[in-house]
């Protein structure tokens, strides 16, 4: 399998998972799938480049909290994608928490559904 088909996949996975997230979550919404796909697209970037050195700035942090640090950083980059992405709106905090726990058990169970080990 390519990379570009690997990269597609990993984003309609995603895409996924932020419409499970908008629809368990009441704090949580987003109009159509364009901007789901854009949220999808929004959150995968922002995954790349400002969570690894989110993750850098924070690591006392992720050792004291055994890890669950990492659920903040996950709702935060969750609430700036909503911030980037219009029609796609995070109402609280808690809200982000929840929705990145649904999206990050979405995207884990698919991925090990869909995405084939090499």
């Amino acid at each position: 399998m390519t990379f570009f088909t690997r990269l597609l996949i990993t984003w309609l996975i995603d895409a996924v998972a932020v419409y499970c997230a908008a629809t368990f979550i009441d704090g949580i919404n987003i109009k159509g799938l364009s901007t789901t796909l854009l949220a999808a697209l929004v959150i995968g970037l922002l995954n790349a480049i400002v969570k690894p050195i989110f993750i850098l700035f924070s690591i006392p942090f992720i050792a004291l909290t055994f890890g669950l640090f990492l659920l903040v950083i996950n709702a935060v980059l969750l609430m700036i994608a909503a911030y980037f992405v219009p029609d796609f709106r995070v109402d609280s905090f808690t809200d982000a928490v929840l929705g990145s726990i649904v999206i990050t058990i979405v995207s884990w169970l698919l991925g090990m559904i869909l995405q084939p080990k090499n």
